[in-house]
């Protein structure tokens, strides 16, 4: 059966008087922006997802609200979607079917801080939280680059890893994620706790089986890290510098290369990015700099940045998280909005000869530039690359392209289902995980192929 009512028939007036007491918004503008988030990214994506705008926002700020929206949703058989930050690039928080957004960005404290460990609300932000840490010697492990913006429950359940991944793995690893509660939407909605690898039922699961309140995630001990960028000759050798800078001897947070023609994108670097030289961003342990200094001259680089996140600002400098990943891909579209992109995965081990492949056969179509990351335990080499936007036909013909060729998979970032981008496959867990903690089905309905309407039961 299909759980949900038809919008329709709803009556609106009622359904607010309900939400009594909570912040909630209908003013259509305000609606309009709290029903998007970086899909804008992909021309694609923003063609689909235009037209979907929640038909009431809910901005929450205890577990009560929440609870209290919760049981409207589930009463009213309305559609639940969370947002926080907003800055998830595949219409994660968007809401496909109406009804209603919680937003969560009000829940934002700290609940508890120990050694080794941080339990935070789901609204808080990656960058305050990690400011908390610090205050005690600590940070976190993994941030997306966006992370004066984003959330750690949007990071959790939209993202998959990010700055820090070189060094500690992806979140799906062992030990990153500690503990989560989650609450239910049901006429009575129950809070569920999720501990170690159970977490996994709700991560990356784009918010489709529960409302997560607030999690408790690992830390380690903080290091004032040198940001730097190398430079070389061809991107060939950035790239064979990247394989070599693995060197287990080297404590390293952050490994991304980026090809020359990114340069007049990174217009805050000047010279310390030419057009005519690629670049290596890392970020280095201070103990390791002399190594890693050597060995960045072994391979006929040089060191045009090389200084902590606050020496670099005062120079005016981006930090090195802020050149990698796809932050590569916003710094082009702030200045030219005809490109677009896509996520590739390689065959391991590496092999750069697969990436100069590319180029040769894409020339100016495709830019090219790879994050190093770990993954159970493994390093993985992972590639957002820039492709300029001609059409939807000719972005899926650069995919298949890249596949025939062999030695990497396209993750699609223009779906918005967990299971058409990176999963690939329907992950029965979560699944499984949604019949307890959303019934009805009403939770961010549209974002995974797992669930059918016949599974909807009244509760």
């Amino acid at each position: 059966m299909n759980a949900r009512t038809p919008l329709s028939t709803v009556d609106w007036d009622a359904v607010r008087d309900e939400l009594r007491g909570l912040n909630v918004i209908a003013t259509p503008s305000q609606r309009k922006q709290l029903s998007k988030d970086f899909y804008w990214y992909s021309p694609i994506l923003t063609a689909q997802l235009a037209g979907c705008v929640a038909d009431l926002v809910v901005k929450v700020s205890t577990e009560d609200d929440v609870r209290q929206a919760a049981a409207v949703a589930a009463k009213w058989k309305l559609p639940l979607t969370v947002r926080a930050g907003g800055t998830g690039n595949y219409g994660q928080c968007v809401p496909l079917e109406g009804g209603l957004v919680l937003d969560v960005t009000q829940m934002c404290r700290v609940l508890d801080l120990a050694d080794g460990r941080i339990r935070v609300e789901a609204g808080a932000r990656m960058h305050d939280i990690d400011l908390a840490a610090r205050e005690t010697g600590q940070a976190l492990r993994m941030w997306p680059s966006t992370w004066h913006v984003a959330s750690i429950g949007g990071f959790i359940a939209g993202g998959f890893g990010g700055i820090g991944s070189f060094r500690h793995g992806i979140l799906r690893d062992p030990g990153n994620l500690l503990r989560a509660r989650v609450m239910t939407v049901e006429r009575e909605p129950r809070v569920i706790e999720l501990v170690g690898d159970e977490i996994q039922q709700v991560h990356h699961a784009y918010g489709t089986n529960g409302v997560i309140l607030d999690v408790e995630v690992a830390l380690s001990p903080a290091v004032d890290w040198v940001h730097c960028t190398a430079l070389f000759d061809t991107y060939r050798g950035a790239l064979d510098f990247g394989i070599a800078a693995q060197a287990p001897s080297l404590d390293i947070f952050l490994l991304s290369t980026v090809e020359a023609r990114f340069s007049p994108y990174y217009t805050a670097m000047g010279d310390r990015f030419p057009p005519d030289r690629h670049a290596v961003f890392t970020m280095v342990s201070p103990d390791s700099m002399a190594e890693f200094r050597a060995l960045a001259a072994a391979h006929g680089g040089t060191l045009s940045v090389a200084g902590t996140e606050a020496e670099l600002q005062a120079e005016g400098l981006p930090p090195a998280y802020e050149c990698a990943f796809n932050h590569t891909t916003l710094q082009a579209l702030k200045a030219d909005r005809s490109w677009t992109y896509l996520q590739v995965a390689y065959a391991q081990p590496f092999d750069p000869a697969v990436v100069e492949r590319h180029m040769q056969v894409f020339g100016d179509d495709v830019l090219q530039h790879q994050d190093f990351a770990r993954a159970n335990g493994e390093c993985g080499t992972f590639g957002i690359l820039l492709v300029r936007w001609k059409g939807e036909a000719h972005q899926y013909e650069v995919m298949r392209e890249i596949e025939s060729q062999g030695g990497a998979q396209i993750f699609n970032p223009h779906v918005f289902t967990i299971e058409d981008g990176g999963m690939k496959t329907i992950d029965t867990q979560q699944i499984e995980f949604k019949k307890r903690s959303d019934p009805m089905g009403l939770m961010n309905p549209g974002k995974t192929r797992g669930w059918t309407p016949d599974m909807a039961v009244e509760r």
